[in-house]
């Protein structure tokens, strides 16, 4: 098989000896490599950033019967990702993750939101604003509110300053977000818990157990939002106590409704592979559906393996499982 990353993300053979700065960045494609190995697979890597051409030479010398795909972005655009795929069932090649329709529907903030709330599927009131428009809020939308990025991912452009209480705020946020990002998304702020839910699947779909973000040392009245220094600055993750890990004291019938939800905004936005569904639980026990987010991080450890271990799959499982389900979809 090959495995498909970026260009500069392909693993070393000796990748443990690299320091742990280094060693971070290629872990998830480090883990996968080495498991599927271990499973007797034959891993070709193949890393490509704004070009085909070694995607198509790899095809063409090594005729794999599947692509492991763990690309998140082409031509430093997410939003292009979507196309690599596209490239691969064009080729007739079977592969692992998303499909192109799913992941372009996911991807795109306002339509996965406009389709979830046709289908009365549970997700904060929003509002797109155009970068070169002022903010002026529609009729009920009311503050608190968050700001984010339409078109972002992995919290880019999120931290304490994106949740607003007032109009002076808001349009200061916006046009902060207009400036560095492009277009802005205006969603009501749910204040309760931060929880996060793996789906896998083709047909048949199944919800992983419900996993959590913490904030145990977080100063009183900030938000408890994942913020981008929550994701990715390790010192600050340390100061304000980040604890993820297996919802503890979750209602069974609320964890059963994140669940259910989970699957259905899976099969609704066409997604394939495995996604993390990100929510948000109020105070009164409510779920609502912030973002789904197909092709989530899969390195042994993080969220997505982590809970898939809770439901029986060890990781070298879980890796021949979405396997299997690549192979299906392409009908193998």
């Amino acid at each position: 098989m090959l495995l498909l990353v970026h260009e500069l993300l392909v693993p070393p053979e000796s990748a443990e000896e690299l320091p742990d700065d280094e060693y971070d960045l290629i872990k998830t494609e480090h883990h996968v490599k080495v498991d599927l190995q271990a499973l007797g697979h034959e891993v070709h890597v193949v890393g490509i950033s704004d070009s085909l051409a070694p995607l198509r030479a790899a095809l063409a010398a090594f005729k794999p019967h599947i692509v492991f795909n763990l690309l998140e972005e082409f031509a430093d655009r997410r939003i292009y990702s979507h196309a690599v795929v596209s490239y691969l069932e064009l080729m007739r090649v079977p592969y692992t993750g998303c499909n192109p329709r799913g992941l372009a529907l996911a991807q795109d903030k306002a339509i996965s939101k406009k389709i979830l709330s046709y289908h009365r599927l549970p997700t904060p009131k929003f509002q797109v604003m155009p970068r070169g428009r002022k903010p002026k809020r529609r009729r009920g939308l009311e503050f608190p509110l968050i700001v984010k990025p339409l078109r972002a991912d992995a919290s880019e452009g999120l931290s304490e300053a994106s949740v607003v209480h007032s109009d002076d705020k808001l349009g200061e946020r916006v046009d902060y977000v207009h400036r560095a990002f492009g277009d802005a998304l205006i969603e009501q702020y749910i204040a309760g818990r931060e929880l996060y839910c793996g789906v896998m699947g083709y047909r048949r779909i199944e919800a992983l157990p419900v996993w959590e973000l913490r904030m145990t040392k977080l100063r009183p009245g900030a938000p408890n939002i994942a913020t981008q220094k929550i994701k990715w600055d390790l010192d600050y993750q340390a100061r304000v106590g980040v604890q993820i890990g297996r919802a503890v004291d979750l209602d069974p019938a609320i964890e059963e409704k994140i669940q259910r939800i989970s699957k259905r905004v899976f099969s609704r936005l066409n997604m394939t592979g495995w996604a993390r569904m990100d929510f948000r639980v109020s105070e009164s026990g409510a779920p609502y559906l912030l973002e789904a987010n197909p092709n989530g991080d899969i390195a042994f450890g993080e969220e997505f393996a982590s809970s898939a271990e809770a439901a029986g799959y060890s990781y070298a499982e879980l890796l021949q499982r979405v396997l299997n389900i690549g192979l299906r979809a392409a009908g193998k």
